[in-house]
C-alpha cells in the first residue's frame, strides 16, 4: 500500500448529507449535496483510487450512523474505501467493514478503549488506520469535542505497538480553511516514525500537494483534500496530476 504519494478525496457525512466542516466546528458546517454515492462516483470517474469517509454523526455519538450511505457508496463505485467515526467498539468496526470499507481509522478509541485498536489490526491486519486528530498541540478525541490528555508521541507509540498500516494526521485548526497545510507538522511527525503518514487539512492549492509529495521519501504517503475539491479551487483530475509530475520530477 502506499508504493506512491495518494492523493484522498474526502466525503464527510453530517445528517445523511455530504459536509465540510470549518476547524472540525459541526455548527460551522456546508453542505455540497445530498447523495453521497454521486459524490463518490464522480471522484472515481476523476481518478479517484482511495476514498475517505467521515461519519461526523458517529464520531460525535460514538457508533456509526451511515451504514446505508456507505453500502451506496460502496454499490455506486469500484474503488477503495477507507471509513471512519464512532468506531469505538470491535461490533461497530465489523459493521463498517460488512457496509463495505476497505480500510478503517480509529482515532479516539486507543485514548478510550485500549483493547479496541489491538483487536482490530488483529482480526483486521493491513486494514486499520490510526487517526491523530491535532489542535494547537493537543489530541481531540469524540467528534474533536474532547482533549485527550496523552501527548502526541504516547498516541503514535499505541498506534505503532498495535501495528497499524498508515496514520492519518489532521491539524483542526487548518481544517476546512484552505488556508495550507501545515508542512512542518507533517513533515516533524512523518521523520519521527517508519509509518506512513497520510495528511490531512487546510489544502488550498496545487502547490500544497506538490510540496508534501516531495516528502514522500521522508514519510508523507498521501493527503486528503475536502474543501477546496468542492469549492472547485481545483480539480480532483489536476490533484492527481500535480502529484503524478511531481513523482516525475521528485
Amino acid at each position: 500500500m502506499f508504493e506512491r504519494f495518494t492523493v484522498i478525496p474526502a466525503i464527510d457525512l453530517k445528517s445523511g448529507e455530504v459536509v465540510r466542516l470549518r476547524q472540525g466546528d459541526m455548527a460551522r458546517s456546508t453542505v455540497y449535496g445530498n447523495d453521497p454515492a454521486i459524490v463518490a462516483r464522480s471522484f472515481e470517474e476523476e481518478g479517484a483510487e482511495l476514498i475517505h469517509v467521515v461519519d461526523l454523526d458517529g464520531a460525535i455519538l460514538g457508533a456509526p450512523r451511515h451504514l446505508d450511505a456507505l453500502r451506496k457508496i460502496r454499490d455506486a463505485t469500484n474503488c477503495r474505501i477507507e471509513v471512519s467515526g464512532g468506531l469505538r467498539t470491535i461490533e461497530s468496526v465489523r459493521k463498517v467493514i460488512t457496509a463495505g470499507a476497505d480500510f478503517i481509522s480509529i482515532g479516539s478509541a486507543p485514548f478510550l478503549e485500549s483493547q479496541l485498536l489491538t483487536l482490530a489490526c488483529a482480526e483486521f491486519p493491513g486494514r486499520v488506520f490510526g487517526s491523530l486528530d491535532i489542535r494547537d498541540g493537543r489530541l481531540a478525541i469524540k467528534g474533536w469535542v474532547e482533549t485527550s490528555q496523552l501527548t502526541i508521541k504516547e498516541a503514535i507509540d499505541r498506534f505503532q505497538e498495535a501495528a497499524v498500516a498508515a496514520l492519518i494526521l489532521t491539524d483542526i485548526t487548518r481544517d476546512g480553511t484552505e488556508g495550507g497545510a501545515n508542512l512542518a507538522l507533517f513533515t516533524e511527525v512523518a521523520s519521527a516514525k517508519p509509518t506512513r503518514l497520510i495528511a490531512s487539512g487546510g489544502v488550498g492549492s496545487l502547490d500544497d500537494i506538490r510540496a508534501l509529495r516531495r516528502q514522500f521519501a521522508n514519510g508523507i504517503a498521501g493527503v486528503i483534500i475536502g474543501r477546496a475539491l468542492y469549492e472547485r479551487r481545483f480539480t480532483l483530475s489536476q490533484a492527481l496530476a500535480a502529484a503524478e509530475l511531481e513523482s516525475r520530477t521528485a
